[in-house]
């Protein structure tokens, strides 16, 4: 507990932020705390640690915040890391076995000493004693998760700022018990939607109260969270196109659940013969809608809600194609890789390009830089044709026109 962690110790962080909080818990009703520390009477040498070295130094009592303040303040860390001994003992020390019992477990270690922490747990939950465990690791090695899985909930706190965050969330969850998961439901109505933003608004307003993206936990549940029961939200789920659910109702002292059907697939549009990558943007609709969801490269790859969507390639001539959008499956577009045609004149010239469709006729491309005598354009493949005049002779009689062809990855040169 003595590493720096950020501009100062772990354990003066800690103990800055564990006063605060048991500030903040003075006018909780019917609640009394304790406070037991382990590892701070007896120095650890290289031949010798305390394995019995956990105290209780505040016992439970009513309105002994004060008293538990100017400990904390008063510690420091010498010893050795005895987790296991020290749940067993803290599981003794509170004074009633009816009330909700909660252990909040700090440690920046593993178990130091011979006894292992589940097997203590475990023998606790044999014996009958109702106690919930949270336990705290400070700026671990994250491959030791699963050390305390058996334990009881684990949260991890790498920075200063994060422990700040986690501390005060189990507080609330210790306390109100009031805890919320939304369930982001996927067509089989299971919870596996994830990896979004959420905005939670006060109901009716604009008012923004919290702002998540969500995510699947290491049980690979929903994450839990905690809302202020006091109050509904409007819900709006940051997919494509979005999801909103209104007038939101969280119930105290209980487990909270809000489901939303947010089954999602895959668009991606790409070359089947690129020789480089084209930068092509497509305008991705609902179907039969007109409004821009999501402007998107060709070659990448996005989510949508499940349904059919209108999709628009923005190359010349423009390619318009429908897809269906399944739960977990990537819908490919394939398109050919474009070539160019560039041309000059030996004056300036204005006019159009047009492509042959497949019924005979003649569609507009683009049009030409007016006034210009030499231009570039990247053009999908097929037959075309360009139709000009001179711009300084005011006859169309004058006018001429030129077919070619574009290859994919080709340079078509014209002299006009």
């Amino acid at each position: 507990m003595n590493a720096r962690w950020g501009g100062k110790t772990r354990i003066e962080t800690a103990k800055e932020l564990l006063v605060k909080t048991v500030d903040d818990l003075g006018d909780v009703p019917n609640l009394e705390i304790g406070l037991r520390v382990y590892g701070h009477q007896s120095p650890i040498t290289a031949t010798f640690q305390d394995c019995n070295d956990t105290k209780l130094e505040v016992p439970f009592a009513p309105n002994n915040f004060s008293a538990v303040k100017s400990r904390i303040k008063s510690i420091y860390a010498k010893g050795t890391t005895p987790i296991a001994r020290s749940l067993e003992a803290a599981a003794g020390d509170f004074p009633d076995n009816t009330s909700r019992n909660i252990i909040i477990l700090i440690t920046d270690g593993l178990e130091a000493c011979d006894n292992d922490p589940c097997v203590i747990a475990q023998k606790l939950k044999d014996k009958g004693v109702k106690v919930t465990p949270f336990v705290i690791g400070l700026g671990m090695d994250l491959s030791y998760l699963e050390k305390f899985n058996c334990i009881g909930t684990y949260a991890d706190a790498e920075t200063p700022e994060s422990f700040t965050k986690v501390l005060e969330n189990i507080v609330a969850k210790a306390l109100l018990n009031t805890t919320v998961q939304i369930d982001l439901n996927d067509v089989n109505g299971k919870p596996s939607e994830t990896d979004v933003t959420m905005f939670l608004y006060e109901a009716g307003t604009t008012d923004l109260k919290y702002t998540f993206t969500h995510t699947i936990n290491k049980f690979g549940n929903p994450d839990t969270l905690i809302l202020d029961p006091k109050i509904k939200y409007d819900l709006v789920v940051n997919t494509i196109p979005r999801l909103e659910k209104n007038n939101i109702s969280i119930q105290k002292n209980t487990h909270n659940t809000i489901v939303v059907d947010a089954p999602q697939g895959y668009i991606k549009v790409r070359f089947i013969n690129a020789s480089k990558p084209y930068q092509i943007e497509t305008r991705i609709t609902q179907a039969e809608k007109h409004k821009t969801l999501n402007t998107q490269k060709v070659g990448v790859t996005d989510k949508y809600i499940i349904g059919k969507y209108d999709i628009e390639i923005l190359t010349l001539p423009r390619i318009y194609i429908t897809a269906d959008v399944e739960q977990s499956n990537t819908a490919y577009i394939d398109i050919r890789a474009p070539g160019f045609v560039k041309y000059s004149a030996g004056h300036a010239i204005v006019g159009q390009i047009f492509t042959e469709n497949s019924n005979g006729t003649w569609d507009w491309v683009c049009n030409l830089n007016d006034g210009s005598q030499t231009g570039e354009w990247q053009l999908q493949p097929g037959l075309y044709k360009i139709v000009y005049r001179p711009k300084h002779l005011k006859s169309s009689a004058y006018t001429l026109e030129r077919e070619f062809r574009i290859n994919s990855n080709k340079t078509t040169s014209l002299r006009l």
